[in-house]
Formats: C-alpha cells, sequence, structure tokens
C-alpha cells in the first residue's frame, strides 16, 4: 500500500523500516549520552555517524533505478472472471535487481494483491503479474507503474513512476448464460447439428417428373404446359440465412435487470446477443450486428465464422447506455437501405415508456419485408393483478396496480405489432440470454423466416 501510495503521489524516495530502527536503537541513547556529563562527544559522535551513514546509503540509492523498464501489453479477461494481467520489466543495469511493482488498477477492477516483488536478472527481462477479477465489463488504460528498490545497506526505498501501456479489455461472461441455454449448447464443438424441422422447405432446388402423390400445388404449370406432361416443382430447407440483432443502447437500457442492481438491461442485452450468436453459428446462420440510441452506432454485416464472432465481441464490449431517446426513425431508414435480403431482425429494446413505443409502432412498417422479433425486458412488478400472493398493505396494493397498468400498455402494444407481422416477446430479465436463442431455434425449426 505504501508503494501504491507513493506511486500516486510521486514521492521518489522514502525510509525504511531498517533505518526507522537503527534510528530508535542508537539514535535514542545517542541522545541520552549527550545528557551525561563527559559522555557528550560520544553522543554527538554517534548521531554524526548514523547521519553520515544514512545520507551516503541515500546518495548511493540515486541511481538504483536506472536502466529498468516496464513494457505492457493487451490484457483479455472476462467479467467476474479472474484473469491476469502482466508486464514485462527490462534490466539493463548490468546487475541483479529485486525490485517491487505496484499497478494503480482503476476500481472496477480488482486485483489479488497490490504490490508484485520480483528478482530481474541482470540484462535480462522478467514478468510480473497481477490476478484480477474484472467488475464491470468495459475497455481501460492503465498508463503508469510504480517500481521500488531498497539502497545498498537497505535504509531506503527508491520509486519512481514510469510510463507503460497496459490495455485491459473486459468481455461479458457467458458462463451462467449457456448453462441454462438451450441442450444444443453444450454438445461440444462448434459445427451444424441435426435440428427437427418443420414442413417440406421454401427454397426452390429442382424441376421433376410428377410422381403420383404430389400436391397440386407443387406442380409448375408453365414447365408442364411447355412439356406437355405434370412437372413437379423440388423445395429444400434454406440452411443459411441471414440473423441480425439490433441493440438499443439508450436511457431505458441504464434500468437496473431483475433483483440485481448491479445488472443494467443493457448488460443483459449484450450477454444474450452473443449467445444468440453462437447460436446462429451452430445452425449455420450468418449473424449480424446493429448498436444504436438517437443514431445508429455501429454495423457489423452478418458472416459467420470465429473472427466474425471475435469482431462483434469487440463491437459490443466497450458499449455503455447513453441517457438520450432512441431514434427508429433513423433506426428504420438505415436497416431499410442496408439490408436488401429477407433476414430475421431481433430488436431488444424498452418499449414501457409510452412515447417510445409510439414512435416504435410508427416507423416498424417500414421494415415490413423482414421478420422482425422484439424483445423486451419485463420492468420489475410488471404482471397481471391478483399474480403476487404476498401482498400485505395498501402499499403493495398500490405497487401491484401500476405494475398490472404497464403490463396491460405492453399487451396492447403486443396485439398492434402483432397486427403487423411482429413478433414481441416480454423476456424474464433473469434469463434473457437463453429465452432468446430459444425463440430464434423455434423461429429457425418453424422455417418462419
Amino acid at each position: 500500500m505504501a508503494l501504491k501510495s507513493a506511486a500516486e503521489s510521486g514521492k521518489s524516495m522514502a525510509p525504511s523500516s531498517q533505518l526507522i530502527v537503527a534510528v530508535a536503537a542508537l539514535g535514542i541513547p545517542a541522545a541520552l549520552l549527550i545528557a551525561v556529563p563527559g559522555l557528550a562527544r560520544i553522543g554527538y559522535g554517534l548521531i554524526a555517524a548514523i547521519a553520515v551513514i544514512a545520507l551516503a546509503d541515500a546518495l548511493l540509492s540515486r541511481r538504483r533505478l536506472e536502466g529498468i523498464s516496464l513494457q505492457g501489453g493487451v490484457a483479455r479477461m472476462w467479467k467476474d472472471r479472474a484473469g491476469i494481467v502482466e508486464v514485462t520489466l527490462r534490466n539493463r543495469s548490468g546487475q541483479a535487481a529485486e525490485v517491487a511493482v505496484a499497478m494503480p488498477f482503476p476500481p472496477e477492477i480488482q486485483p489479488a494483491g497490490d504490490v508484485l516483488r520480483t528478482l530481474l536478472p541482470a540484462d535480462e527481462h522478467s514478468r510480473v503479474a497481477w490476478t484480477c477479477t474484472p467488475r464491470q465489463r468495459g475497455h481501460f488504460v492503465i498508463d503508469r507503474c510504480a517500481i521500488e528498490r531498497r539502497s545498498p545497506l537497505g535504509l531506503w526505498l527508491s520509486r519512481r513512476m514510469l510510463p507503460v501501456e497496459v490495455e485491459l479489455r473486459v468481455y461479458p461472461n457467458l458462463a451462467a448464460e449457456r448453462k441454462t441455454a438451450p441442450a444444443f449448447f453444450r454438445r461440444g464443438r462448434l459445427g451444424v447439428h441435426g435440428q427437427r424441422q418443420i414442413g417440406k422447405g421454401r427454397e426452390f432446388e429442382k424441376l421433376r417428373e410428377y410422381a403420383p402423390g404430389d400436391s397440386f400445388d407443387e406442380i409448375d404449370w408453365k414447365a408442364t404446359a411447355r412439356r406437355g406432361h405434370p412437372i413437379t416443382r423440388v423445395f429444400q430447407i434454406e440452411r443459411t440465412q441471414e440473423v441480425y440483432l439490433v441493440l438499443d443502447a439508450s436511457r431505458l437500457t441504464a434500468r437496473a435487470a431483475g433483483i440485481d442492481p448491479n445488472q443494467s438491461i443493457l448488460e443483459r442485452n449484450v450477454t444474450a446477443t452473443l449467445l444468440l450468436a453462437l447460436a446462429a453459428e451452430k445452425q449455420g446462420d450468418l449473424f449480424g450486428l446493429i448498436t444504436f440510441s438517437d443514431r445508429v452506432h455501429d454495423f457489423v454485416r452478418a458472416r459467420n465464422g470465429k473472427v466474425h464472432y471475435s469482431a462483434c465481441r469487440e463491437a459490443l464490449y466497450t458499449l455503455q447506455p447513453r441517457a438520450v431517446a432512441p431514434d427508429f426513425d433513423e433506426l428504420f431508414s438505415f436497416l431499410r437501405l442496408r439490408l436488401r435480403r429477407r433476414a430475421l431482425l431481433v430488436i431488444l429494446t424498452e418499449l414501457d415508456d409510452p412515447v417510445i413505443a409510439e414512435s416504435f409502432l410508427t416507423n416498424v412498417g417500414l421494415l415490413r419485408q423482414h421478420l422482425i422479433l422484439v424483445g423486451v425486458a419485463q420492468p420489475p412488478d410488471t404482471r397481471p393483478i391478483f399474480e403476487n400472493p404476498d401482498v400485505e398493505n395498501s402499499g403493495d396494493v398500490y405497487r401491484e396496480l401500476a405494475g398490472h397498468i404497464r403490463w396491460s400498455k405492453l399487451r396492447t402494444l403486443a396485439k398492434a405489432l402483432t397486427s403487423q407481422g411482429v413478433r414481441f416477446s416480454l423476456l424474464n430479465a433473469e434469463t434473457l440470454g437463453p429465452q432468446l436463442a430459444s425463440l430464434y431455434i423455434d423461429l429457425k425449426q418453424r422455417q418462419a423466416l
């Protein structure tokens, strides 16, 4: 702690515990000898000797840290999971050096220890690593680090602040969501797995001769007229489709999600987005990403593969709520111009505000060519009246009545969206990711796209 505080205040030298013990063991008796007649010279001599030795040791320690430099790097970690942050120390002083290193971590990163000690061989480099647990997703930069080395006699601690570039990238943690996700997430490596499909398929494959039992709606009448005998169209299930997740980062997504006040709705939506990306990868679909608030922030064209998943994760890990209202007019106009092929648009937003809901309902018609699934995290206490048995006083009654009104408005909105062909789902904030993945799998099996 002393080295960390000294690093932040910019101190360059401090007395060690050995100097304090030496002053206490020799300086106090010397001061007492001064008061004794005939022994004053001995007392003054001891004090002078202590001062000369301490000063000489301080002068010799002035260049103890020369030749030592630091080199940082990029540390990739996951929220609420222990990770490693490393820096490399280079020793060009020509002699081995035992040093202590302290790094001023941001409050969102909790290290197991503040100060690390290591022995640097002569003209070589060594690595020191802190075990840290990030408590918040995002991007953090540490631009300085403090080192400390004892003087030759150990009476002083030489300290210096060195510049370093350490980049901390904290990604969402999907471990908890994957445990409660659909079963296909636990089948091992990524790949296309067989899933039961409903229907005969939508993508044209070929023409063939009519066979007994073929439905009349499968007959290609133009080909039949040209060839003079019945010809049947054969369809196959379309495997590769485009799935876009449209993620809202406006003011309402900053609210707490569920019972955990430290988990915002946006945080839940980000983990749900990456979980859906994994589901699309397993189904062989192309996954894309759009983030927006009062404007469109990021647009990642639908693709697949590990490199593309990493690109989506890089676009999400720094996303934070903004104190603005969402602009659905600009968003839907942007999507109409950019997305030519029919796709599944999964929109994660908050529509319990009447003004925002009306704006969404007014502009969603611009995307009628796409299949739209709207997912809304259910606000706390939003449920039909009389569903909560734990009502004890008048305050609980008013709270339940307010929750019923919010639920009724969302239900009315859902009916209005359904009339425009938009699927609306009120999702539990605690299990939002697995629920969203299950909805996607159900749409995939029913060939709704």
